[in-house]
């Protein structure tokens, strides 16, 4: 081994002493080297048969496969399967667990006969049942969720089979928020591109609502607008149950770009607010009612009732029986009751002697001497006293004479935010920038 490391050596000093003496014959003789053998293959490689002429054989042959499991073993290990589908209208017991895949004789008598278990066919359908059965479709585990009336927390009804049988218990567990990304366009209305983005009806109303004083969704939407928006979805146990809060959103109407962020500092009314920090909460809401049309302006007009010209001395708006009514501002109930033609109303006394009126109010929802909030519900719409048909009819008075309601409003001035809180909020501002953003590229991708 020594020796043949020695001659190697030796050998590597003489092509380096060549190198050295004689550097363009031994670089002339590898290109030589080289280019001859580039020529060769030049020349060889035509030579070879096309691999598109070669005779094409199939060979079949059958193999064997033996399982990774034997047979016996896979059918002796228990699992459990998993459904999940909601309570319909007209459901009952064994309709319920019918679809949900359910064939226990013993589940389905418990469920008819447990005072608990009865709730999940009274009141509203659509409440979230998930069950968990055997392999012979035995019921092990059902949970129901389902929101209470207030809606701030959810009820979660649980039966499960234990070593005496079934038992059942009510628990009640906290909403968990979470941010959702949506954008549309729009090609003929409003909702009609809040459906195709998926959007929740409350959401569409609220993204409406947020713009209305800017833009009128009647009338000055244009094919090719655009809007963005970031909300939350009230989940239970990680299923979403409910859409919440609009939390910033842009519309684009005809080229101009409105925005809007939430903002609410702990303990205190949270309002929306531009982006560049402006207000966009006003002393009065635009409407007493989330979304609607007006029927019946202010002004003259031929009264429907008594076939005559008559001044019209507020606005109504069509709605159907039992809308919930809302006061446009801070305020205290004045009056809660019956006036002659009006039916059911509510008089709110405002500040700087304003004062607004809702009548032929289908239900009254609060009491003479009590404090409300802007937004809060007064009742409901109705058709009481003198009315040809469902409607809100509503009145706003300064020093008692009548004022056009829809001028009010739009005219109100900007509750500003507090020069105290402006850096909290440009911090939640700046968040929800990025996130209106990656909506915005989200539906630009799916346009796309």
């Amino acid at each position: 081994m020594r020796e043949f490391l020695t001659s190697l050596s030796l050998l590597a000093r003489a092509v380096a002493h060549s190198l050295e003496r004689h550097p363009r014959r031994i670089m002339a003789g590898v290109g030589t080297l080289l280019l001859g053998t580039g020529v060769t293959a030049f020349g060889i490689a035509p030579l070879a048969p096309d691999a598109a002429d070669l005779p094409v054989t199939q060979v079949v042959e059958s193999l064997s496969i033996e399982p990774l499991v034997p047979a016996d073993l896979v059918a002796s290990v228990p699992f459990n399967l998993f459904r999940s589908d909601t309570v319909r209208r007209d459901d009952t017991a064994q309709s319920l667990l019918q679809r949900l895949g359910v064939r226990d004789s013993a589940a389905l008598a418990f469920l008819r006969d447990d005072a608990l278990s009865r709730q999940l066919f009274s009141g509203r359908a659509g409440k979230l049942v998930t069950v968990e059965t055997d392999d012979q479709h035995q019921l092990l585990r059902l949970t129901a969720r389902w929101l209470p009336d207030d809606e701030r927390s959810f009820n979660r009804l649980v039966l499960e089979r234990g070593s005496q049988g079934m038992s059942s218990r009510m628990e009640v567990g906290e909403l968990t928020p979470s941010t959702r990304l949506a954008g549309g366009e729009i090609r003929s209305s409003l909702f009609a591109a809040t459906d195709a983005a998926n959007l929740p009806d409350s959401v569409a109303v609220q993204l409406a609502e947020m713009f209305s004083n800017d833009i009128d969704f009647r009338r000055d939407l244009r094919v090719g607008d655009r809007f963005s928006v970031v909300y939350e979805v009230l989940q239970a146990d990680g299923e979403p149950m409910r859409a919440g809060r609009v939390l910033s959103a842009e519309f684009v109407n005809a080229g101009r770009a409105h925005d809007m962020v939430w903002y609410e500092e702990p303990g205190q009314k949270g309002a929306y607010y531009g982006f560049d920090g402006q207000s966009t909460r006003k002393s009065f809401l635009g409407s007493p009612l989330a979304f609607t049309r007006v029927s019946s302006g202010y002004g003259m007009r031929f009264h429907p009732i008594s076939g005559q010209q008559k001044a019209h001395l507020g606005v109504d708006y069509a709605a159907p029986t039992g809308t919930p009514v809302r006061t446009i501002g801070d305020g205290v109930v004045t009056f809660a009751g019956v006036q002659r033609g009006y039916g059911n109303v509510v008089e709110i006394s405002h500040k700087d002697d304003q004062s607004t009126l809702f009548a032929h109010l289908s239900r009254i929802d609060v009491r003479k001497g009590q404090r409300v909030s802007q937004g809060d519900l007064v009742g409901a719409v109705g058709s009481t006293g003198a009315s040809t048909g469902p409607h809100l009819h509503f009145e706003f008075r300064v020093k008692g004479q009548h004022q056009d309601p829809l001028m009010i409003a739009r005219n109100s001035e900007n509750i500003p935010i507090s020069p105290a809180l402006r850096a909290r909020f440009d911090a939640v501002a700046q968040a929800q920038r990025q996130q209106l953003d990656a909506a915005a590229s989200l539906q630009q991708a799916s346009a796309e």
